[in-house]
C-alpha cells in the first residue's frame, strides 16, 4: 500500500525527486529578509507579519519628491499599513546626501514619521536582497519587474504576498493603491 501511495505521489509530482528538472524552487518569504533603518538599526521584516507593507524607493532631489507628503498622509490614514522608504541614489544622483541628511530633509520638509531605511541600491549588481525579492518572480512568486525611477511603489499583503508594483507617476493616495489596502 505504501508503495502504491508513493507511486501516486510521484505521478502527481509531489515527491522531491531531484532529477525532476521541471519542479520550481519554493518562493522565498519576504519575512525572512531584513534591512537597516536610516539610523543603522537592523529591521527584520518578520515583525510585520499581519500588516500590509508599502515599500518605496525615494530621493530628495527628484520631481517626484513631493510624493513624500502623500506617503505620510497614507501612513497616517491607514494605521495597519507599514510604510518603508528606501533612499536610493541610482537615478541621476537625485539622493546625494548621507543618511543623517536624508532623515533631516524628510522630517523638516515633509514631516515624515514613517520608517526610513538607510540608502541602498534598488537595482544592479549591489541590489539589496529586499529589492531582489520585489523584482524577481522566482523570489516573489508573481512577477518580474524593474525599478525604473525614484518613487516606484510595491505593495505587500499582510500574509507576505506580492500585491503589486506601481510606477513613479502613481500617486500614493491613488485609488489604484488605496483600493488594495485593508482598512
Amino acid at each position: 500500500m505504501r508503495t502504491l501511495f508513493i507511486s501516486v505521489l510521484a505521478l502527481l509530482g509531489c515527491t522531491s525527486n531531484s532529477q525532476n528538472k521541471s519542479l520550481t524552487p519554493p518562493v522565498e518569504s519576504i519575512f525572512n529578509l531584513s534591512f537597516k533603518d536610516i539610523d543603522g538599526n537592523v529591521v527584520k521584516m518578520e515583525q510585520y507579519k499581519g500588516k500590509q507593507i508599502l515599500i518605496v524607493n525615494t530621493a530628495s532631489e527628484c520631481g517626484y519628491t513631493p510624493q513624500y507628503q502623500d506617503l505620510q498622509k497614507l501612513h497616517e490614514t491607514y494605521p495597519n499599513l507599514v510604510m518603508i522608504g528606501f533612499p536610493c541614489n541610482q537615478f541621476m544622483g537625485q539622493e546625494p546626501g548621507g543618511n543623517a541628511e536624508i532623515k533631516s530633509f524628510c522630517q523638516k520638509n515633509y514631516g515624515v514619521t514613517f520608517l526610513m531605511a538607510e540608502k541602498i541600491d534598488v537595482k544592479g549588481k549591489n541590489q539589496h536582497p529586499l529589492y531582489q525579492w520585489l523584482t524577481q518572480k522566482e523570489k516573489n512568486g508573481v512577477e518580474n519587474s524593474t525599478v525604473s525611477w525614484n518613487f516606484n511603489k510595491f505593495l505587500i499583503g499582510a500574509d507576505g504576498t506580492y500585491l503589486g508594483h506601481f510606477q513613479s507617476g502613481t500617486k500614493p493616495m491613488s485609488k489604484e493603491i488605496t483600493d488594495l489596502i485593508s482598512k
